[in-house]
């Protein structure tokens, strides 16, 4: 199936919890292929439809809208996921940029504002922090 979603890194789960009897949603937590550790949120039916348990192929799957990014790790916020990377290429129109990050073991595409872009100073070659919600990480079977 092919999707617009262009983000998708490889991974294995490592960890399921809270798939339990009356439980709405599971934390699946994944160590991508290039090391580096996420957590998805999604729901218990869905860990269940996947087959999802330790050891599970899969791909994470993130929505360029909903990738974030800073100049450094940030603390005191309630975003876990904070994946080090850094830009490979930026380009930018009226109001909005596209800046492409390469993370270890994948890339990832951020859809910001351009005054963002330019706030941060994000060129080619900048080191960033790509922060996702583990409820914006959509999880696929490999």
């Amino acid at each position: 199936m092919s999707l617009s979603i262009r983000n998708q890194i490889a991974g294995t789960v490592t960890a399921v919890t809270a798939v339990t009897a009356g439980e709405a949603m599971a934390s699946v937590k994944v160590r991508l292929v290039g090391g580096q550790d996420i957590t998805a949120a999604i729901t218990t039916d869905a860990v269940k439809d996947l087959g999802l348990a330790e050891g599970s192929s899969v791909k994470a799957l993130v929505k360029a809208t909903e990738v974030a990014l800073a100049t450094g790790p940030v603390e005191g916020i309630s975003i876990r996921d904070q994946l080090a990377g850094t830009v490979t290429d930026v380009a930018t129109g009226g109001a909005m940029g596209s800046v492409k990050v390469s993370v270890e073991g994948g890339e990832l595409t951020a859809a910001i504002t351009k005054d963002a872009v330019e706030a941060l100073g994000l060129a080619s070659g900048t080191s960033v922090v790509a922060l996702i919600k583990s409820t914006e990480i959509s999880l696929a079977a490999a």
